[in-house]
């Protein structure tokens, strides 16, 4: 990644994305693989009167802890994240990695008391970020792995990350800012519905949406970013989704994964491969066998399944579905230390009717439904 580019994106993310003012303590974390990211971004923060804490995530660290930590240290809170929340104004993360497989082997048991042993400090991470006093964005910083988890080079990797978020264009910022107009229409048009109903040739789903919140999603919290989401009426869900492309959690693929749902829970779980993931994360807590968002991709500068669900689940096109946690601010009210989002591909025969109208269809918005 040139200088430049990281320079770019750093001014971005702390001038459009969380808006840093003088003064306000921003916290800045990501692996040791990006740390010419974390200096690039400190540098600007600091520039801009902020007061800088990072942190510098080791891997190898978090395997040693499922490989040979005691069931106390696999089980124990994470106080570093404990500390951001508790005190951070902003938190900005980047994802990136040397090697994006090396938890496949990991026990899904140990992964599973991982999440609950930080339940409480997520809890107040939803809340913080629901009510604003919290402004969090998470990016990628391109790496070797990552790359070749999306069947790239590097040098092909970086220009798709950058042509994701317009970082590529003159005025990046005016181009998000399009798109937030663009966006906000149709979630004016869904903030009046009771009902979607998703079809395609592997899922027949019905949705309950009313006196739900959409939310219109334009690089504030995720960038890239390009997404429309809310939170569903938790047992007002029926029938049944098989997602096109594996589910990754924390690493780990679940491929063909297929669900039947009655009353809003998940009373049937299917996955090629992967399945005791599955399985593990649906007993998470009483709230993992529930749905805490419903979202369509907007982003059509993606295309391609790379892998990884920051650009994934804004492939325009598709739509996707996350079990567990909901979101506060559309209204949702699931409550869980899971929040996993699986990706529908709709481009092929795919449609989405809002109270019996179409105005979704192989993966485009019908512009002549909004008039």
């Amino acid at each position: 990644m040139s200088d430049i580019f990281l320079e770019k994106l750093a001014k971005l993310l702390l001038s459009y994305s969380t808006k840093v003012q003088p003064g306000e303590r921003v916290f800045i974390s990501a692996e040791d693989v990006a740390i010419p990211w974390i200096k690039e971004v400190a540098t600007q923060a600091f520039k801009m009167g902020a007061i800088v804490r990072t942190t510098v995530e080791l891997e190898s660290v978090k395997l040693a802890k499922f490989c040979f930590g005691s069931h106390e240290a696999v089980h124990a809170e994470d106080l570093f994240f404990k500390t951001i929340v508790d005190h951070a104004d902003v938190f900005l993360t980047a994802w990136g990695s040397w090697n994006t497989k090396s938890r496949t082997n990991i026990d899904a048991e140990k992964i599973k008391m991982s999440i609950q042993a930080n339940e409480a400090i997520r809890r107040k991470f939803s809340q913080r970020m629901g009510d604003g006093s919290l402004r969090w964005c998470g990016t990628q910083y391109p790496t070797h792995a990552d790359a070749q988890e999306a069947g790239m080079s590097l040098e092909e990797y970086q220009d798709f990350v950058y042509r994701a978020g317009y970082l590529h264009t003159e005025d990046p910022i005016t181009e998000w800012l399009r798109i937030e107009e663009e966006q906000e229409r149709w979630v004016r048009y869904l903030n009046s519905k009771k009902e979607l109903h998703v079809l395609n040739e592997q899922t027949d789903l019905r949705v309950g949406i009313a006196g739900r919140t959409w939310v219109n999603c334009c690089g504030h919290q995720n960038f890239p970013d390009g997404e429309i989401f809310t939170s569903p009426i938790e047992t007002q869900i029926d029938g049944h989704i098989t997602f096109s492309f594996p589910g990754i959690y924390m690493g780990k693929e679940v491929e063909d994964i297929s669900l039947k749902v009655r009353g809003g829970r998940v009373v049937e779980a299917q996955a090629k491969k992967g399945e005791d993931l599955l399985r593990a994360l649906l007993t998470t807590d009483n709230g993992a066998a529930f749905f805490g968002e419903m979202a369509i991709g907007t982003n059509y500068q993606i295309q391609q399944f790379t892998r990884n669900m920051l650009f994934d689940e804004k492939i325009g096109g598709t739509i996707h579905m996350a079990l567990g946690d909901s979101m506060p601010e559309a209204g949702g009210i699931n409550q869980s230390s899971i929040h996993w989002d699986m990706l529908c591909d709709m481009r092929n025969h795919g449609e989405i009717y809002a109270d019996g109208e179409l105005f979704y269809k192989e993966g485009k918005f019908i512009e002549d439904v909004l008039g």
